[in-house]
């Protein structure tokens, strides 16, 4: 999305799914991810790989790893990816008709608990501009709407518990009958 301030993101790769990881999901966010609105809920291995590949693709776009360092040369990742402090904070599917569709989940884990030190954060290979926002102060940046919508959920969960609680209702956005539906996962 070329001009406009997005989340690091990317698809889940088949080597998601055989990824070594140190600490896992915490199991309320494991059972949101393996909800959905169909009658068959997500394998635990599809649903971990998904948050294996937000912390994947967090660190081939943005350098951050969430995890242990490793020094084992042939390692998919130069870190061990920990899980644990991992929140889901929304699912979004892109409406029908757009030229390319997403079925998207996000995630949040505060810099502290993942040892992140936001000013180590320089630049990209794949990211222009590449920055820490306050999720309080983000008016004057151009962002897509499902954004805005996503960093309003993380505000209103931050006020409503500024632990952010792994056992919080996760919002599932989609549309129906060209209607915008947000639901509860």
């Amino acid at each position: 999305m070329p001009d406009l301030y997005v989340f690091p993101g990317g698809r889940c790769d088949p080597t998601d799914y055989r990824l070594e990881f140190s600490g896992d999901l915490h199991p309320a966010v494991l059972q949101a991810l393996k909800t959905t609105e169909r009658r068959r809920p997500l394998s635990v291995g599809r649903a971990r790989a998904l948050a294996l590949a937000a912390v994947r693709e967090l660190h081939e776009e943005a350098g951050v790893s969430i995890g242990t360092a490793l020094s084992r040369p042939n390692a998919p990742l130069p870190f061990l990816p920990d899980l644990t402090n991992l929140r889901y904070m929304a699912r979004a599917i892109t409406p029908p008709g757009q030229p390319r569709r997403f079925d998207t989940r996000f995630f949040a884990v505060f810099a502290d608990e993942a040892e992140i030190d936001p000013s180590e954060i320089l630049e990209s290979r794949e990211l222009q501009d590449l920055q820490w926002i306050d999720v309080k102060d983000c008016s004057s940046l151009r962002i897509p709407e499902i954004t805005a919508i996503i960093l309003a959920e993380m505000r209103t969960g931050l006020e409503a518990d500024p632990l952010l609680p792994h056992e919080r209702r996760v919002p599932f956005y989609f549309t129906r009958h060209r209607r915008f539906v947000r639901t509860l996962l």
